[in-house]
């Protein structure tokens, strides 16, 4: 009982701490609706069960002792969020409330978007691999074990998933849309500021 309130408390406060994967649903959201952001909240679920799958396979316990794996992967992320952000901080199509028009997001790349920028997230891929090699226990039984990473997946799925039906709320979406601007602007730069302070970020 304890490794499992101990499990959801980390889980619990590894999800809700702000970062790159609510940046992206916020923007997924409010700039091309509800389905958008819904995507983008399966795509971040989906990314965190690729850091539990090898992580219960032995690699995370290799990537969290090997230094040059991390920064390998952390630049990756790195580079991913600042390509991102320049591109949002750049965007100069002006969208409006009407979805069906060709500037929306295609639902491929909208669950892309939310599955690579949790992929390779390197916040969750430490926080999936520090919760399984330091909480869970060798003697934990393997369905227990996967219980949790599907625990940890859901959790990210429930609170990005309401993150995302509320910034594409017609009214709150229709008053940040007439700022898409300075919306942008923030995001973007939100985007780009988490990538260089990854990049720059020692490893461990």
């Amino acid at each position: 009982m304890t490794q499992v309130i101990a499990v959801a408390a980390i889980t619990v406060l590894a999800v809700v701490s702000p970062g790159a994967d609510f940046a992206m649903t916020v923007r997924n959201s409010y700039l091309y609706g509800r389905t958008a952001g819904l995507l983008a909240a399966v795509g971040i679920s989906l990314g965190v069960l690729v850091h539990v799958a090898y992580t219960m396979l032995g690699v995370g316990l290799l990537v969290s002792r090997s230094p040059a794996l991390f920064t390998v992967m952390k630049l990756l992320g790195a580079l991913y969020l600042v390509h991102i952000g320049v591109r949002t901080f750049t965007a100069r199509t002006r969208l409006d409330i009407d979805l069906s028009g060709p500037d929306g997001l295609s639902r491929v790349r909208a669950l892309r978007t939310g599955f690579l920028t949790n992929a390779l997230n390197p916040k969750t891929m430490l926080f999936v691999v520090s919760t399984y090699t330091q909480v869970v226990t060798a003697s934990t039984p393997f369905a227990q074990r996967i219980g949790y990473g599907l625990f940890m997946s859901v959790a990210h799925l429930v609170w990005f998933g309401l993150a995302a039906l509320c910034f594409s709320h017609e009214t709150l979406r229709a008053r940040m849309l007439r700022r898409q601007a300075v919306l942008n602007r923030v995001i973007g730069s939100v985007l780009v500021g988490l990538g260089v302070a990854l990049a720059l970020t020692p490893a461990v």
